[in-house]
């Protein structure tokens, strides 16, 4: 089996355009979280999110006519794809898988193309109905950078954007593909957006995960992409390895259409599967990026399954969400959190749970307040999903 670099890391998401702008408000404690502006939210119990405030794709990309009829989730994964490739000294890479990860795709396009039809109005009709479908999403992205190769678009809920990754992985390691793109992403839409707040899964506060006073989720919008090679292909070429996808673990615990199992069954199993493939103990890891909603279930049974896989050590592992930064982007959660995992890597640096400040003994493990070094070696990054979907991902650092 092939070892799996990653060469490049591309990023998007209210705190910022890039991996490292990203990255640096995140270190200093910064929040995306703003009221919504893209659409209507006086009749929701919520009214905020992580959202961009602009999308600035180039248009030599894919040319001035596309480009301004592009949905906002193109504009996401575009920018984000843009990044990594050129991390990745890929800015045409002709043959390579493209695996994209997304729960809504279009949907904001879909939403006026509705609108349009109920309104008898005339205009883009059509390219707002293709924009709609996640396909198209990929075809962009194909389009404006020469990427040629087979498409895989997967929807596993919140578990989305680390199944891309994970399945991405394991073309390379198979040996069955040299070179994967790869990532998740989400743009807001209405319909998402009025879908949480009807469950009453968001906040209506500030986003405060594994806190005693957690009350829910704030959604945000954003992607991050990859580009994953076999080690041997990267040092053919003379690329510079960022870190390794050293292990994949996905489990279904179907306990709940929307809660997890109060065990943390599913969970844990993801997360021991991941650690497993890495060829890893769980002593060898060194931080945890939790799943981290700031729902009342999901943070005590994350935690429950943390402590059932790490025994005493629990106590002291660095555990952070950064969700209540940069939103949860759904589909793109765990492609977004996977990047920050390979970050803190890089920078040996734990990134802050934000609003975190009275401790929950049912969320009993080690929730980082305050950004700090810490030594790390491998990292695990949790994606836990809807209907029972988990998945969980480990990186190792490569020196």
């Amino acid at each position: 089996m092939n070892r799996v670099a990653v060469t490049g890391i591309g990023m998007v998401t209210a705190l910022g355009l890039s991996a490292e702008e990203t990255w640096r408000n995140l270190i200093v404690g910064q929040s995306g979280v703003r009221t919504v502006d893209l659409f209507d939210v006086s009749t929701c119990r919520g009214k905020a999110a992580a959202a961009l405030p602009r999308l600035p794709v180039p248009e030599n990309w894919l040319g001035r006519k596309r480009t301004a009829h592009l949905d906002r989730a193109a504009g996401l994964v575009l920018l984000a794809a843009g990044e990594a490739l050129t991390q990745a000294r890929l800015a045409r890479p002709s043959r390579a898988f493209l695996v994209l990860g997304t729960t809504g795709g279009g949907m904001r396009s879909g939403e006026r193309f509705h609108r349009q039809v109920l309104a008898g109005g005339r205009g883009p009709g059509r390219v707002r109905l293709k924009n709609y479908v996640a396909e198209q999403q990929a075809l962009d992205l194909q389009g404006a950078f020469g990427i040629e190769g087979p498409i895989l678009i997967t929807a596993n809920a919140c578990a989305t954007g680390a199944n891309t990754i994970g399945y991405a992985a394991h073309l390379v390691s198979s040996g069955q593909w040299d070179t994967v793109v790869c990532g998740g992403y989400d743009a807001l839409c209405e319909l998402i957006f009025a879908g949480f707040d009807s469950l009453q899964a968001m906040t209506t506060a500030v986003c405060r995960p594994f806190d005693r006073q957690r009350d829910g989720l704030v959604l945000g919008e954003g992607a991050a992409m990859f580009v994953l090679e076999s080690f041997e292909r990267a040092r053919q070429r003379g690329a510079r390895v960022l870190g390794e996808v050293a292990g994949y673990g996905q489990s279904i615990d179907t306990h709940h259409l929307t809660q997890p199992h109060p065990e943390g069954d599913g969970a844990l199993l993801a997360m021991q599967r991941a650690i497993a493939a890495a060829g890893l103990a769980s002593s060898d890891i060194d931080h945890i990026n939790a799943h981290g909603t700031a729902t009342i279930q999901n943070d005590a049974t994350e935690a429950k399954a943390i402590r059932r896989c790490f025994g005493a050590r629990a106590n002291e592992i660095p555990v952070t969400s950064v969700k209540a930064a940069v939103g949860h982007v759904l589909g793109g959660a765990g492609a977004i959190e996977a990047a920050i995992s390979l970050l803190a890597l890089r920078e040996q640096v734990v990134p802050p749970t934000l609003h975190y400040a009275t401790p929950d003994p049912a969320c009993d493990v080690c929730v980082v307040r305050a950004a700090r070094p810490h030594a790390m070696r491998a990292v695990l990054s949790n994606s836990f999903g809807f209907g029972g979907s988990n998945a969980a991902l480990v990186f190792r650092q490569v020196k």
